[in-house]
C-alpha cells in the first residue's frame, strides 16, 4: 500500500480530488461487476415496490446493506490502489461511515443538485467513487468544482442546470476508475442521457473522532475483519 506522491499531495490540497485509473482491475473488477449485477437484480423488485408506494425516488437505487451481501464490497474499502492516500490524508485515522452501491438509470435530470456534503466544522470527510461500468460523457458522470473544498472558496449557489455551475470538472472513465474527493467541496452527478444506467460504488470515510466511532454499526461483518487495521477501520476496535 503506497502513500501519495508529492504531486498527488499537492493536487489533493489545491484541487480537493485525485483520480485513480484502473484502481480495480482484472478478475477483481469482474468479481465486483458480477456481485453488483446479481444483487441489483435480486433487490430490484423491492425498489420498484417502494417507488409505487411513494417511498423511494426512481432516479437512483442503492442496494441495501451491501457489506452483508458479498465480501468484494468489503475488500474494496481498504483497497491498496487508493487507501494509502486516504490513510495519509486522514492522519492515519480513517474510519468507514457507509458504502453506497448505486445505480443511476437514464433520466432527463440528475438525481442530485450541486452541493457539499459537510461544513468545514465537520471532521475531514472523504468519498471514493468507483465506476463499475464505463462512464462516458453525458452518462451521469461525477463532477466536482476544483478548489471548492477550501475554507476561502466561494460563495457558491446551486444553479438550475448542472452545466451552469462555474469552474466544474467532469470525470469520465473506464470501469474500475476511482475518484477520491474532499466532500467539503461542491459536487454533483451530471444528467444521464445515455441508454444505459451508470453503476458506481461510493465509499464514505471520515477522520476518526470519538463521537463517530460505533462498534455496533458494522458488527454483522466483524467475523470478516480479521486484522487490527481493518477492525479499527470499521470501528470494531478503538
Amino acid at each position: 500500500m503506497r502513500g501519495p506522491t508529492e504531486a498527488q499531495t499537492r493536487q489533493w490540497q489545491e484541487d480537493g480530488f485525485l483520480v485513480f485509473p484502473g484502481a480495480i482491475a482484472g478478475e477483481q473488477l469482474q468479481r465486483l461487476q458480477r456481485a453488483f449485477d446479481h444483487w441489483a437484480e435480486r433487490c430490484k423488485a423491492d425498489w420498484l415496490d417502494r417507488i409505487d408506494r411513494g417511498e423511494q425516488a426512481a432516479t437512483y437505487y442503492d442496494i441495501p446493506d451491501p457489506l452483508d451481501k458479498d465480501e468484494i464490497f468489503i475488500d474494496i474499502v481498504d483497497h491498496p490502489s487508493y487507501f494509502g492516500c486516504l490513510s495519509e490524508f486522514t492522519g492515519g485515522q480513517p474510519i468507514v461511515l457507509a458504502e453506497q452501491v448505486r445505480t443511476v438509470p437514464p433520466w432527463p435530470f440528475s438525481y442530485t443538485s450541486w452541493h457539499p456534503d459537510v461544513p468545514h466544522s465537520n471532521p475531514l470527510h472523504i468519498k471514493v467513487q468507483i465506476y463499475v461500468n464505463d462512464v462516458a460523457p453525458g452518462r451521469g458522470e461525477f463532477a466536482f468544482v476544483p478548489g471548492s473544498h477550501k475554507r476561502s472558496a466561494g460563495p457558491y449557489t446551486r444553479p438550475l442546470r448542472q452545466e451552469s455551475m462555474p469552474g466544474y470538472r467532469t470525470f469520465t472513465g473506464a470501469a474500475g476508475t476511482a475518484v477520491m474527493f474532499n466532500a467539503r467541496g461542491w459536487h454533483a452527478a451530471m444528467d444521464n442521457h445515455g441508454g444505459t444506467p451508470r453503476k458506481s460504488i461510493i465509499l464514505i470515510y471520515e477522520q476518526r473522532t470519538a463521537g463517530r466511532v460505533d462498534a455496533g454499526t458494522f458488527s454483522s461483518i466483524a467475523h470478516l475483519c480479521t486484522t487490527p487495521e481493518r477492525r479499527r477501520l470499521f470501528s470494531l476496535e478503538q
